[in-house]
């Protein structure tokens, strides 16, 4: 393994790569969302519009989403242990470029760099660790592996709202230098290689069919908003997106190496468990997508204490993580799943009567009843729908749902935007067709406007505008609570549908699950 390796005992080597593979899925995570709040910085640092520099946070999602469905061939034909390293070096590479960025073409070209090495990292040590743990002790290892999976998307708008707003909007990047530095020194020196099989084929048609569908796909769900659903540039995506898509499951099926093994699909537990995360998934992006914007956008907080009132749902994800494997390995996961899962709908449910008189801490107990919900059910019906993979296409697994992960967020974002959007829309028309001038209700509120602002020594004549600015400001903020209020019950719908596919979940005994792997080995 090299002259950095060092011997650690057999019964110990699990931990040890545990410890060193979540250290480098925590860091990639983490900054699919540490960018977010730095962005309007960032537009000012590289003078460019909104439009130009929403490709930075793009760049990156599109670049993992084409990526990921690779990375089980790759872990096959030069093992598991050297995909991690070189991925590892290649993301820190690319945040040592992105901190150096001097415009914003630079910076996006970096961010796919970046983004190469990130996306690969998932998927990579979501496989090492299943691969090195025994079926009894799969639920906690995921558990805490889970935590960086959980946890990073929470944290990185509190660390960047941090850096911004005391340090330098630049750290975001760089402060993934050292820690990635550690981080390859401990996998290298502690990661074991696994078997190679090189003389596996490459799937060139599925890896051009899908990285065409995949990148139209979630190029089209991230831009849909902006340009229209029904656009001329959008449909065309989304009918790329199909035909490739189509042509990819037709050519996968007929493959002897898939790049995307889809016969997985034919296991009950992994398919199901895939339609769970799927909308889990828009669960937990939903959040962290829609309450940043309510807290800063209509309740007027900062960066900084929008991203620590979304720490508590983060420390509670993660807290609950390995009690939830430890529940899973003693109870089975579907009871600790379907527990989760309604917790999570329950608190997304109480977000739908917020309004502007909404308590700081109240806000973060909801937040930290999600986080509890998310932490109960995401990695448990990870375990259980790999549970019946055999050891061999483990990578080929995880590849397969990282992708569905991929997706699914993408599409979360898209539906909560455009609900969001609408709905505003809606409610502004419905609002102003009560609150109008012969409305008495309007009238008084008007009157009282303008005795205000004449108390302040305006005119009569500019006290009457300023009294009408005022008015519609206030319908504006009101139609706006409510769109919000109705995109949180979109979102908890979404997360009460996967309670229906959690029921459909079968238990498996860990003995039954270990005997299944060694007899596929």
């Amino acid at each position: 393994m090299g002259f950095l390796s060092i011997s650690v005992p057999d019964r110990s080597y699990k931990w040890w790569a545990l410890g060193a593979t979540t250290i480098g899925c925590f860091m990639s995570i983490l900054d699919t969302s540490i960018v977010n709040i730095a962005l309007p910085t960032m537009m000012t640092a590289f003078s460019v519009d909104t439009d130009s520099a929403e490709w930075i946070l793009t760049a990156y999602m599109l670049t993992m989403g084409v990526l990921q469905p690779a990375t089980g061939y790759f872990c096959d034909v030069f093992g598991t242990r050297r995909m991690y390293l070189f991925s590892l070096a290649l993301f820190t590479a690319g945040s040592a470029l992105c901190g150096s960025a001097w415009s914003n073409d630079s910076m996006i070209f970096f961010r796919v760099i970046q983004a190469m090495g990130g996306g690969l990292i998932i998927p990579v040590s979501m496989a090492i660790v299943y691969q090195v743990f025994p079926p009894a002790e799969r639920n906690m290892a995921m558990g805490i592996w889970g935590i960086s999976a959980m946890v990073a998307p929470a944290v990185g708008p509190t660390l960047s709202g941090y850096l911004v707003e005391y340090w330098d909007w630049r750290l975001i990047f760089t402060v993934n230098i050292p820690v990635g530095i550690i981080g390859y020194l401990l996998a290298s020196m502690v990661l074991r290689e696994t078997p190679l099989l090189a003389n596996r084929r490459f799937d060139i048609a599925g890896f051009l069919t899908s990285s065409v569908g995949l990148f139209c796909l979630l190029l089209a769900l991230s831009k849909g908003t902006d340009e229209g659903w029904t656009s001329a540039y959008i449909m065309s995506l989304f009918y790329v997106a199909a035909f490739c898509l189509t042509m990819f499951i037709f050519i996968e099926l007929e493959q002897e190496n898939p790049i995307l093994d889809l016969t997985l699909f034919k296991d009950w537990n992994f398919a199901f468990s895939n339609i769970v995360l799927f909308l889990g998934t828009i669960g937990l992006f939903g959040g962290i997508f829609l309450i940043p914007l309510f807290m800063q956008n209509l309740m007027d907080y900062s960066a900084i204490q929008t991203g620590i009132l979304m720490f508590p749902a983060a420390a509670s994800s993660g807290l609950m993580m390995p009690i939830a494997g430890r529940l899973a390995d003693k109870f089975g996961a579907k009871p600790v799943v379907l527990t989760g899962m309604a917790i999570l709908t329950l608190s997304s449910l109480y977000l739908t009567v917020v309004d502007l008189d909404v308590a700081y801490e109240r806000l973060a107990w909801i937040m930290m009843l999600r986080g509890i919900g998310l932490g109960m059910s995401m990695m448990p019906v990870t375990v259980l729908g790999m549970h019946g993979v055999p050891l061999p296409k483990i990578s080929r697994a995880s590849s397969l749902i990282n992708a569905v992960r991929q997706v699914s967020g993408s599409l979360g974002i898209a539906i909560l935007g455009t609900v969001l959007q609408n709905r505003q829309i809606y409610h502004l028309y419905h609002m102003a067709e009560s609150q109008n001038i012969a409305s008495l209700a309007t009238a008084k509120m008007l009157a009282h406007g303008e005795q205000m602002f004449i108390g302040r020594g305006d005119v009569p004549g500019v006290a009457h505008l300023k009294a009408l600015a005022l008015l519609s400001g206030i319908v504006q903020r009101q139609a706006a609570v409510f769109s919000f209020d109705d995109a949180f019950l979109i979102m908890a719908l979404i997360c009460g549908l996967a309670i229906i596919p959690s029921l459909a979940l079968r238990s498996v005994k860990a003995k039954a699950g270990m005997e299944k792997t060694v007899m596929a080995e």
